[in-house]
């Protein structure tokens, strides 16, 4: 077994799936020979050469476009998008080609292609490079959309977005990129996209989270659990498509729902979420669903970032409103 954290896993996913498939190429912008702005890809260009590891040109939409055309064309392009708030030049490609290819072709061409972006704030960086987007592409049919909070889960969702047939867009939480190690296989491995993962069973209240705000709510459920309350927790992993089936089995029993994102409110993922909940468990539900998420502004830079992102002060309050309702 490796110790790990979560760059590093996703560095070892990528290693794995190169070794094992010379069709899988990895390329963005400094991701050959610096490795990536958080290193992500740190030796792969001197293990595999520069034609499968290797820089892009600064141009979003060129980078998509050219993986789409190598996707087609019988290769497995990872593509790094060096900040998720970077990729709206590429946007047009993603949704247009990328996403539709399978229908427009009626099959006959698929697009197998990664596209990973750093996402989500905590780390206090400029404007355009803490954005939480996850939604936008979760509301593109086409598009499977997948964040990992651990790095177990990062190297095997990541082997899986490879073998994938479809796109996969990949978030990776940076704020926790090196927050904590965990044991992983050496070897090849996979988890399944589409399914989450019930990380803590409980009776008096569902809470779904993913990503960084894992590790957050985990906290706040800590402090109210030393209060006598039996609490669930979800790790949703894959934002689309989305595991109705562990979520409504999950409020059947406890009768109560709250959802934690770093995204905006308003047309959030947590609104989808509910919906799912109040079409499948509304008769069991006790008490409103609840969602627990970032304002509806633009995330401010550095200084104030920390009023933007829910805290674990935030969390816990929202969550005990709920069960005590």
């Amino acid at each position: 077994m490796l110790v790990l954290n979560l760059i590093e896993a996703i560095t070892d996913a990528l290693d794995v799936a190169m070794g094992m498939d010379k069709n899988v190429v990895v390329y963005g912008e400094d991701v050959g020979f610096e490795g990536g702005v958080f290193r992500a890809t740190k030796g792969l260009q001197a293990k595999y050469g520069e034609e499968r590891c290797f820089d892009s040109i600064l141009a979003e939409s060129s980078i998509i476009g050219a993986g789409i055309g190598m996707a087609i064309n019988g290769l497995k392009p990872v593509v790094e998008m060096q900040f998720s708030g970077f990729m709206f030049p590429g946007f047009n490609q993603i949704v247009t080609h990328a996403a539709r290819m399978r229908n427009r072709s009626r099959g006959l061409y698929t697009v197998p292609m990664v596209i990973r972006m750093p996402y989500g704030g905590g780390v206090r960086a400029l404007e355009h490079h803490s954005e939480s987007l996850e939604v936008l592409f979760a509301h593109t049919p086409g598009l499977k959309v997948v964040i990992p909070s651990t790095p177990y889960d990062a190297k095997g969702l990541l082997l899986s977005a490879i073998m994938d047939p479809d796109p996969v867009i990949f978030l990776e939480p940076k704020r926790i990129y090196r927050a904590f190690k965990q044991e992983v296989p050496e070897e090849f491995y996979t988890i399944p996209i589409g399914k989450a993962k019930v990380l803590k069973e409980g009776k008096d209240l569902t809470v779904v989270a993913w990503g960084a705000m894992i590790k957050e709510t985990q906290k706040a459920i800590e402090t109210l659990e030393k209060e006598g309350h039996s609490i669930e927790l979800i790790d949703l992993r894959t934002i689309s498509p989305i595991d109705k089936e562990t979520l409504i089995k999950s409020v059947q029993k406890t009768g109560r729902f709250a959802v934690v994102h770093e995204a905006a409110k308003t047309y959030g993922p947590g609104a989808e979420l509910i919906t799912i909940i109040n079409e499948g468990a509304f008769l069991y539900l006790e008490a409103p669903p609840t969602r627990i998420t970032s304002v509806d502004t633009v995330i401010p830079l550095p200084k104030g970032e920390h009023h933007y992102v829910p805290n674990i002060e935030l969390i816990t309050s929202e969550l005990r409103q709920v069960i005590e309702y």
